[in-house]
């Protein structure tokens, strides 16, 4: 029920259609099961001596089957539209709830759960709600009126068809017990079968470079065919449940035979005529259609109902990561302070990924970070827009600690520029207003004089309304990372942080964005993470960081006098230079 409400709620506007759906298969049902009357009395009228009734009894059929079809038609459209409306809403409350979710969030579910869930999952309910709103509906409403039509015409004969109803539902019940947990694990199989389309995909030019094509298509084989596995398994017991009905209905319909017929002949046609045995024939054939029905739509629900868990899981996962109530929606400079900070990616976690860090820094300043591979480089960064909170001590900007921050606010006054940043496909222009939507085209220009981008954009045709293809795959890395400094900087931000952001451009241009980031946001507190000396040897203040702590901390001439691991990656870098 949980997992009903919490899909139900996502119907809303589409709440009339859902009701207008079953409504008209409510009356296409009854006009379907009057029909067969009119045509027993049809049979029994036929005299041969007269057209009348036949006139008269064709016109009503005529009338009453169009009524049917018009009735049909019109659940189908509010059908359709329902279940349409219902994937639509789906989608938009899964979108907005993921985007609200944490790093930590996402990595729960990981990202090819996710992307499952959106697209098959969504898929499976849609469909099964499109069946429960009409085929679901109008099974068990047929089975219910062609009985009751039956025990009008012979109460004994209608035993027939009610007798078989309880052991259907016994094969049915017994079938679920054992699918379902099929079903489980299929979907879970299914994200590992994303998983491995994904990986592959974003990472084709490794695997072409390493001629990797054959082992990525054989771990994909696998993938799939364990999926495939277990869905013939599932179909081989749900295939148990039409043969089982078909020699129900069936049986029902021989023991209606053969006994109306002999009911017929001894009651010389005063307890059953031919045209009510006719009718009673149709209604077990209506029944057998309607159960048939019944059993697909089972087959479709029984799938759904594990795919609705997925979504309504998705949709009840509140984000670790909220705003606070009445948040502060100003963050007053870039001062940043970590007091005795410590953290861990999770809460089971037995090692922190940081541990005891003490750090102070001034609006203003610049910071420079080194640190080998591992070191928690970006871990710390990752803590000042907030995107992870700390698990023990406080991080603080502008004076307040972050989790004071209204979230919007917090993160629009730090603007990070990661090393594999992500261009989106459009104009370099409406990239460039990801950064600052009201950017006018001379702010765009100045902020890619600064980052350097300018000489290359230039050189293109169509200069800044050049198209950027999706990821950005028709310009270099190194041109990328120009575009996404640019970007961070049109934001204007009062914290700008590089995780290894220049790791793609040559020293000289390194350089020049650092003078022109010194002189163009003087106020802005820069944190350069760096694994080359000569890109923090200027900062103000260099850190080096080695398995989760600060253990150097000075500015260049500070470090050197220390003789410790600053020393040792300046001396490696120059070496030779001097020569």
């Amino acid at each position: 029920m949980h997992k009903v409400k919490t899909i139900g709620r996502c119907i809303r506007e589409y709440r009339k259609e859902s009701l207008l759906a079953p409504t008209f298969v409510a009356l296409e049902c009854l006009l379907e099961c009057i029909i067969p009357l009119i045509m027993a009395r049809l049979i029994n009228q036929m005299d041969g001596n007269s057209m009348r009734p036949i006139l008269e009894n064709g016109v009503l059929l005529l009338i009453m089957a169009f009524a049917s079809l018009f009735c049909g038609v019109l659940a189908g459209k509010y059908a359709a539209t329902g279940s349409t409306g219902l994937a639509k809403n789906i989608r938009e409350d899964l979108f907005d709830r993921i985007n609200d979710f944490s790093f930590s969030d996402v990595d729960k579910f990981s990202t090819s759960s996710l992307v499952t869930r959106m697209t098959t999952d969504v898929t499976n309910v849609t469909n099964a709600y499109q069946m429960l709103i009409r085929m679901a509906f109008r099974a068990p409403l047929m089975v219910i009126f062609s009985v009751v039509m039956s025990a009008t015409i012979n109460v004994k004969m209608a035993t027939y068809f009610m007798a078989m109803i309880p052991i259907l539902g016994i094969v049915l019940f017994g079938i679920v017990i054992i699918v379902r947990p099929i079903f489980k694990r299929i979907f879970k199989k299914y994200d590992a079968l994303n998983n491995s389309v994904q990986e592959n995909i974003a990472g084709i030019r490794v695997v072409k470079a390493f001629v990797r094509e054959d082992y990525e298509k054989e771990k994909f084989a696998k993938a799939a065919n364990e999926v495939r596995n277990d869905f013939v398994n599932a179909e081989k017991i749900l295939a148990l449940n039409a043969p089982t009905m078909t020699v129900c209905i069936y049986s029902s319909i021989l023991l209606v035979c053969y006994n109306g017929a002999k009911m017929i002949i001894n009651s010389g046609a005063t307890e059953l005529n031919a045209g009510e045995l006719s009718s009673l024939l149709t209604y077990g054939v209506q029944c057998l259609i309607s159960l048939m029905m019944a059993s697909f739509v089972f087959v479709m629900t029984t799938m759904a109902a594990e795919s609705a868990g997925r979504i309504a899981e998705v949709l009840n996962t509140d984000s670790s990561l909220t705003s606070p109530e009445n948040g502060i929606k100003e963050v007053a400079s870039g001062d940043i302070d970590f007091d005795k900070v410590s953290f861990k990616y999770k809460k089971e976690s037995k090692k922190f990924a940081l541990s005891d860090i003490d750090l102070h820094i001034k609006s203003g300043e610049t910071i420079g970070i080194l640190g080998g591979t591992g070191s928690s480089k970006t871990s710390l960064i990752q803590l000042i827009p907030r995107l992870y909170d700390v698990s023990e001590g406080a991080v603080r900007v502008g004076g307040k600690d972050v989790r004071e921050y209204d979230l919007v606010s917090l993160r629009d006054a730090v603007a990070v520029v990661l090393q594999k940043n992500v261009l989106f496909s459009g104009t370099i222009k409406e990239n460039m207003r990801w950064g600052n939507k009201e950017a006018t085209d001379e702010e765009i220009l100045e902020a890619c004089r600064i980052s350097q981008a300018d000489e290359f954009i230039q050189q293109f045709p169509k200069k800044y309304d050049t198209h950027i293809e999706r990821g950005g795959t028709n310009v270099s890395g190194g041109q990328k990372q120009r575009l996404c400094i640019a970007r961070a900087i049109l934001k204007k931000p009062k914290v700008l942080i590089f995780d290894d952001s220049t790791s793609a451009v040559d020293t000289k241009t390194d350089a020049l964005i650092r003078k022109g980031l010194a002189n163009s946001l003087p106020e802005t507190t820069k944190i350069i993470i760096a694994q080359r000396v000569s890109s923090v040897q200027e900062a103000d203040k260099i850190l080096v960081m080695d398995n989760g702590r600060i253990v150097e901390s000075g500015n260049h001439e500070e470090l050197l006098k220390q003789n410790g691991i600053y020393k040792e990656l300046f001396d490696s870098q120059t070496k030779g230079k001097g020569e």
